[in-house]
């Protein structure tokens, strides 16, 4: 075939730039979308060019980059460098940044200005806040502000001293009923999503169809609109016990340590730098 015969050259359809509208028609359509988390440029880049939908800048990087026990010690200032990094590595996915503790609890007023900074500051298009019926008013003044807010309900690790550690919840008759009320009360004050973590899967269903914005799920049955994991988990970096809701999709953790391996012989043996890595 010549050139002239060759097909034209077809352009890669562009990825769509995700906002909550769509997000709300996935809802609609029956449609389920993806959220993973992300730190940092690269990281950001990846996802986004896999169609990933939403990325979360999680205050999960405490314990998953920054190597602390739980999310309590992240700051916003650490939230705004990770938000930042991850805005300038992803062009189409929705980006939702984690209010950290200690920067919205104590009035409604103060989880405004530390949203208002969040958003100037990192480019990022929604906030998120763990919450239960509690923090209504504090939704509402986020929304209000002419910011995104998605509540997160069910197990909030912020609270994981108060909640007993790391527990299930919305078990039992009473207690799920509780969440599908909270989850309304949260709509109502203006969160354009509801994310659920580690929630019995049929509680979880019975929230997503008594909400008319779209739900997230973590541990939380297939019933919610889109699914979320932690980047670390989901591709196979972290070791020790995984929660039971993740699904590992690579072991990056062994190839990577290979590959150290490999260059730290290298290095000892001289074989790198090789001739073609000099310059003359």
């Amino acid at each position: 075939m010549t050139a002239q015969e060759s097909a034209p050259y077809a352009a890669p359809t562009p990825l769509k730039k995700i906002r909550t509208v769509h997000l709300a028609e996935f809802k609609k359509n029956g449609q389920h979308f993806s959220m993973l988390t992300a730190y940092d440029q690269h990281m950001a880049e990846i996802f986004d060019a896999a169609g990933i939908e939403t990325i979360l800048i999680g205050d999960s990087a405490a314990n998953n980059v920054m190597g602390y026990d739980t999310t309590l010690p992240i700051t916003v200032d650490e939230m705004i460098v990770f938000a930042k990094s991850v805005a300038a590595g992803a062009k189409h996915s929705f980006l939702v940044c984690d209010l950290p503790f200690g920067s919205y609890e104590v009035s409604p007023q103060q989880a405004v200005e530390t949203s208002i900074r969040i958003m100037k500051e990192t480019g990022v298009h929604a906030v998120k806040i763990e919450c239960d019926e509690r923090q209504t008013d504090t939704v509402a003044a986020i929304a209000a502000a002419g910011i995104p807010v998605l509540a997160h309900i069910g197990f909030t690790p912020q609270a994981e001293h108060s909640l007993g550690g790391y527990r299930v919840q919305g078990r039992g008759e009473e207690a799920a009923a509780k969440l599908v009320k909270t989850a309304k009360m949260l709509e109502a004050a203006g969160s354009f999503c509801i994310l659920l973590e580690m929630v019995p899967a049929e509680v979880a269903k019975k929230v997503d169809e008594a909400v008319t914005v779209p739900t997230i799920g973590i541990g939380a049955g297939n019933g919610t609109t889109g699914q979320v994991l932690v980047w670390q988990d989901m591709l196979g970096l972290r070791t020790g016990r995984l929660p039971k809701f993740v699904k590992q999709y690579a072991q990056l953790r062994p190839i990577i340590e290979e590959a150290a391996k490999a260059y730290k012989a290298d290095v000892a043996s001289g074989a790198f730098p090789a001739p073609e890595h000099n310059f003359d």
